[in-house]
């Protein structure tokens, strides 16, 4: 089924009805949906799909993908020829350009923060996202918000929790823990930071190299404090020292940024915990004492 379907959406993306895939190869990287290769007439191209998932993640993860791309920051992001939604027994798939890897090449490091830098320059008027967007399977309120602080507490921790103890099962006095820390974090964040557009997984895995450069997808867009990007670029590691310096000599951080930067990792460590259990909770419970 997969097969016919993408076959008929390349045609149509490529007003093309001659076009064949003539073979369909699997790729690592992902631990939610399937992605392969796609091996046409046309040329290559790449796919993602699941029938197991929200029935709009793909939909939502081209619209992140488009705000990217229209940043114009220099980073290489996948176009998108075409996406559709989970129906009636069908999965739901995202159709790109493929971007062959290229390792080692000159340069790849700074051009990452560079790029990062002039993508965190694209601005919005207010905190959020045209659309809701997806963190892996996790989904994202975007609902706009004038405050910083509300928006972090409202639309990423305090949704994160309650599924959690829906779940997983909460403590009441992790609970407790939970909400002092909700009602300190404008105390502990700054409010009136420009909402600026945010890849908001940009982890090792979400990043290649290419010949053309260095390429980001899968993205969990919002507009937000900058600062946000970072919770999970600092939580798994992978990138350079040569990353960072470029990021600071193009849009230097500010003061205090390492000291807030484990309220950011926050995040990514209950959504961590909501989908795979583990370890993840003791850090996530770990970091709510230290600011609580």
């Amino acid at each position: 089924m997969i097969r016919a379907l993408l076959e008929a959406s390349l045609q149509r993306a490529l007003d093309d009805a001659r076009v064949r895939i003539l073979g369909v190869y699997p790729t690592g990287g992902g631990c939610i949906h399937n992605a392969a290769r796609l091996a046409t007439t046309a040329g290559d191209y790449f796919a993602k799909w699941n029938a197991d998932c929200a029935a709009d993640a793909f939909l939502r993860e081209a619209d992140g993908l488009r705000e990217l791309g229209a940043a114009d920051s220099g980073l290489v992001v996948p176009r998108v020829l075409d996406a559709a939604a989970a129906a009636q027994g069908a999965p739901g798939f995202i159709l790109m350009e493929y971007l062959p890897p290229a390792s080692g090449s000159s340069g790849h490091d700074e051009a990452l923060g560079t790029g990062l830098a002039a993508l965190h320059r694209r601005r919005a008027s207010s905190y959020g996202f045209a659309t809701h967007t997806y963190c892996g399977p996790t989904r994202q309120d975007n609902t706009g918000a004038d405050s910083w602080t509300e928006f972090y507490a409202e639309r990423r921790i305090v949704p994160l929790l309650r599924l959690i103890e829906a779940d997983r099962g909460m403590a009441s006095n992790e609970r407790r823990l939970c909400e002092r820390l909700i009602e300190k974090l404008p105390t502990l964040l700054p409010d009136g930071s420009p909402p600026a557009l945010i890849h908001g997984d940009l982890w090792s895995g979400n990043v290649m190299g290419t010949a053309r450069g260095p390429a980001i997808f899968d993205p969990a867009c919002a507009y937000a404090d900058r600062e946000m990007e970072f919770g999970i670029t600092t939580l798994f590691g992978g990138f350079s020292s040569a990353f960072w310096r470029a990021y600071e000599e193009a849009d230097p951080l500010p003061t205090g940024w390492r000291e807030r930067n484990p309220l950011y990792q926050l995040y990514h460590l209950l959504n961590h915990f909501l989908i795979f259990g583990g370890h993840y909770g003791h850090e996530a419970l770990a970091i709510v004492r230290r600011y609580a």
